[in-house]
C-alpha cells in the first residue's frame, strides 16, 4: 500500500490527483506544516504537538523535513513531480510513458516547470492568499514579468499539441498544470497566454482533480 504524508494545502495535491487518476490504492497521512503551527503560536516540537514537518519522526523519513513525501515497498521519495513519474510508471496505461522518449519529454517539462514556472507562480498565489495591497501588487507585477516567457514558451508548445506530452492527458499534465495553476489567480496574466488558459481549465475540468479539489477547500487554511 502507498503511503503518502502530506496535506491537501502543498505540493501533495498534484500527488493525490495523480493517485486518483490511477486509481492506485493509498493511505494519506496528514503531515502539517511546521510553520502553520507556529502561526498559531504552538511549538512544533512540543511533546502534544501534532505530527508535523519538524517531528523526529517524519525527520527520519525525509531530513528536509518538507512534504509530501511517499513510501512504496520501502521506497521513500520526496518530491512531488518525481513521486507523480514514478507513479505513473507503476500503474501503466495511459498516463504513463509509452517509451523513452516519452519518459524524456515528461521529465523535461517537470523541470522546466519547477524551474523556470514555479517560484514566481508560487509568489502570485501567496501573494492574493495575503491580500493585494500596495507591496502584493508589487510582487504580482514583478512575477508576472517574470513568468510571461516561459508561459509563452508553454503557449507555443500547446498552439501545436493538446497536451503536454502524446497527444494524449498523461501525468506531464498534472505536473505542469498543478505548477501553472499557482499563477492561475492572476487573470491579466493568463489573458496573455489563452492556449495555457484553456489547457488548464481543460485538466482542472477532470473528475480525479474536482475530487481532490473539493476535499482540499474543505482543509484548514
Amino acid at each position: 500500500m502507498i503511503t503518502l504524508y502530506g496535506m491537501y494545502r502543498s505540493r501533495a495535491t498534484r500527488n493525490i490527483w495523480a493517485l486518483e487518476e490511477l486509481g492506485l490504492p493509498y493511505t494519506l497521512k496528514p503531515v502539517i506544516q511546521a510553520y502553520r503551527l507556529e502561526a498559531k503560536g504552538i511549538d512544533p516540537l512540543a511533546p502534544d504537538a501534532p505530527f508535523n514537518t519538524r517531528s523526529p519522526e517524519y525527520l527520519r523519513l525525509t531530513s528536509a523535513g518538507a512534504i509530501p513525501v511517499m513510501e512504496d515497498a520501502g521506497l521513500l521519495l520526496s518530491e512531488s513531480l518525481a513521486i507523480n513519474l514514478y507513479l505513473a510508471k507503476k500503474a501503466g496505461g495511459t498516463l504513463a510513458p509509452r517509451d523513452a522518449r516519452e519518459e524524456a519529454l515528461m521529465m523535461q517539462w517537470a523541470l522546466y516547470g519547477a524551474t523556470a514556472i514555479e517560484g514566481p507562480a508560487l509568489e502570485i498565489t501567496f501573494a492574493y492568499a495575503k491580500g493585494v495591497d500596495e507591496g502584493g501588487q508589487r510582487v504580482i507585477e514583478t512575477s508576472a514579468d517574470q513568468l510571461l516567457r516561459p508561459l509563452k514558451a508553454l503557449e507555443v508548445h500547446l498552439a501545436a499539441h493538446s497536451h503536454m506530452v502524446g497527444g494524449r492527458f498523461t501525468v506531464a499534465d498534472i505536473n505542469m498544470a498543478e505548477i501553472v495553476r499557482y499563477a492561475q489567480p492572476h487573470a491579466p496574466l493568463m489573458a496573455q497566454v489563452q492556449r495555457v488558459k484553456s489547457w488548464l481549465e481543460l485538466c482542472q475540468s477532470r473528475p480525479a482533480f474536482k475530487k481532490m479539489w473539493a476535499t482540499r477547500d474543505g482543509e484548514p487554511a
